[in-house]
């Protein structure tokens, strides 16, 4: 099964409470493929896997699981400092998720390709009917270690290695990554580089930013591929600008999170340590995003 196209690094929903609340999940998916998005990564670090209990990331991907289809893939996130925690997440995931993906233990961290190599075998074959996606996000997990040396003894070691999320700006690896000869699906995790992932060759991406913009993402890949580079260059600005902004009023995540409120899909409050800001504050996010043109790119919720 290969996965392409946009995926979207889904919130986790809650409620005023600071409880998981699933109320909003039918609309959320439903919106997502209004926008040509393709599939969910959950329970990743832009749903705040950190801040959330063993328990309700089972619930999460319980809930989202309903939406699954040929044209709507999830990717359940099961990485956890314990292995046995991982293992145990990747088993839940066998009837509910398309394949599954895990990040290296970001506490006590891995720093050779062979323990890296372990630790992935060991949660990828808790679920062997599953592809298995390695999530690299070395600013993250402090796992920085070069993926086109992980792959070369990765694709031989796990039979169900399907390959990598990769979400750092090191475009030399990804590139060598995607051309190792073992033709793994390499998915690009950096928005703010989607242009220049598309010189590399990527097929495939998985960002939280696709959450609220993925139609400027599409005219971006449209312009590319129509030789309009100068046009798609300033359109990636803009996606810069988006995230700039939002980063500016109190740090990215949580108030990107809010944003998607504006948008018509209430995802709720973030978790300590991320800011949601108030109401009045996103009146003046969106007229400063109006300024930079943006709003013609926002996800339509019909």
């Amino acid at each position: 099964m290969l996965i392409s196209g946009l995926i979207s690094a889904v919130y986790s929903t809650l409620n005023s409470s600071q409880k998981l609340d699933f109320g909003i999940v039918s609309d959320y998916s439903k919106y997502l493929m209004n926008n040509g998005v393709g599939g969910a990564f959950v329970n990743g670090s832009t749903g705040d896997f950190v801040s959330l209990s063993v328990e309700e990331r089972k619930t999460n991907i319980k809930h989202w699981s309903k939406y699954r289809s040929n044209k709507f893939r999830i990717i359940n996130h099961v990485g956890h400092t314990s292995i046995d925690v991982a293992k145990e997440l990747a088993k839940d995931s066998v009837d509910k998720a398309d394949a599954i993906s895990a990040l290296a233990p970001y506490y006590f961290k891995i720093t050779s390709v062979e323990k890296l190599v372990d630790y992935c075998k060991e949660v990828a074959g808790s679920a062997p009917d599953l592809p298995f996606y390695y999530y690299h996000i070395p600013v993250l997990s402090g796992a920085n270690i070069l993926m086109s040396e992980f792959v070369a003894i990765a694709s031989k070691e796990i039979e169900n290695f399907a390959g990598i999320k990769f979400t750092q700006e090191n475009l030399e690896d990804f590139r060598k990554t995607k051309e190792h000869k073992a033709r793994l699906n390499v998915l690009f995790g950096v928005d703010e580089l989607f242009l220049k992932s598309l010189d590399c060759g990527a097929k495939g991406w998985v960002g939280s930013t696709y959450n609220h913009i993925a139609p400027l993402y599409f005219e971006i890949k449209r312009l590319y591929e129509k030789g309009e580079v100068d046009l798609a260059e300033s359109l990636q600005s803009k996606a810069v600008l988006f995230v700039e902004t939002l980063n500016s009023f109190g740090g990215y995540n949580g108030v990107a999170k809010g944003f998607m409120s504006v948008l018509g899909i209430d995802c709720g409050p973030s978790r300590f340590p991320h800011n949601t800001p108030d109401k009045k504050t996103y009146d003046v996010i969106l007229e400063k995003l109006k300024t930079f043109g943006l709003e013609k790119y926002f996800g339509k919720n019909a």
